[in-house]
C-alpha cells in the first residue's frame, strides 16, 4: 500500500524501529516533530530494548527516549496475541527473510493494530511489499519531510531537521526520496553527508 498519505487516517499509530527513534534524536527536535503529526507514537518493547542495549557502547538513544517516554510523546507497547505469530514468523525462517527483532516487532505490531510502520532498512520494507501488501510502511525521511512538520518547525527548521539526522545518525533514505531530500537540504549540506549515496553528493 501507498505510503504516500501515511497521516490521512487519524484513527491509525505510527509504529517506530529503533532507528527511527535513533533518527529522531539526532535532529534536536524530536518532540516538536512527534507533537506536529498528531498521532499516536508507539515504540514496541523490542525497540525500547535494542535502544537499551545500547547503553554499554556509550550511545545515549534510550535515556532520550526515556524522556519522550515520560513526557507522553512516546508509548510503549507490547506485541499480543495476533501480533506474536507474524513476529515470530519475522525471525525464525531463512535469512532472505529474516529481521532484527525491533524491526519484526514493529511490523507485526503494526499489522496487528493496523498502524503505519516506521522502518527505513531496505531489506524490512522490501519484505513488507512482498508478504504485508496491505501494511502502510514509511520511512524517517518521509515524516520529516511531511508538510505537518513544516507547518510546526517552519521551512529552515525542517531542512535542518532533515541535515541532523542524516549527518548524525547516518539516517538511510530510500532511493524513492533521494532526490526530495537533497532538494530540501540544499546541494551543499548534501555534500556533506556521507549517508546518502555519492550520486547525491556530487554537484549538478
Amino acid at each position: 500500500m501507498s505510503s504516500s498519505n501515511f497521516l490521512s487516517n487519524l484513527r491509525a499509530s505510527l509504529i517506530a524501529d529503533a532507528s527511527v527513534v535513533i533518527n529522531l534524536n539526532a535532529t534536536a527536535r524530536a518532540a516538536e516533530i512527534i507533537k506536529a503529526v498528531q498521532i499516536p507514537f508507539i515504540a514496541t518493547e523490542n525497540a525500547c530494548t535494542e535502544l537499551e542495549a545500547g547503553v554499554r557502547n556509550g550511545h545515549g538513544d534510550y535515556a532520550r527516549l526515556l524522556e519522550l517516554i515520560d513526557a507522553g510523546h512516546i508509548r510503549r507497547a507490547r506485541l499480543g496475541a495476533t501480533g506474536m505469530p507474524v513476529y515470530e514468523s519475522l525471525i525464525d525462517g531463512s535469512t532472505a527473510r529474516t529481521l532484527d527483532d525491533g524491526e519484526a516487532a514493529t511490523i507485526a505490531y503494526a499489522q496487528e493494530t493496523g498502524g503505519v510502520a516506521l522502518i527505513d532498512e531496505r531489506k524490512a520494507r522490501s519484505l513488507c511489499a512482498k508478504s504485508f501488501p496491505g501494511l502502510v510502511v514509511a520511512c524517517t525521511a518521509e515524516l520529516l519531510m511531511h508538510d505537518a512538520v513544516a507547518a510546526v518547525l517552519g521551512t529552515q527548521g525542517q531542512a535542518d531537521a532533515l541535515a541532523n539526522a542524516l549527518s548524525g545518525a547516518r539516517m538511510r533514505v530510500p532511493a524513492e526520496h533521494l532526490a526530495k531530500v537533497r532538494i530540501m537540504i540544499g546541494p551543499e549540506r548534501a555534500a556533506l553527508c556521507g549517508s546518502l549515496p555519492r550520486a547525491m553528493r556530487e554537484p549538478v
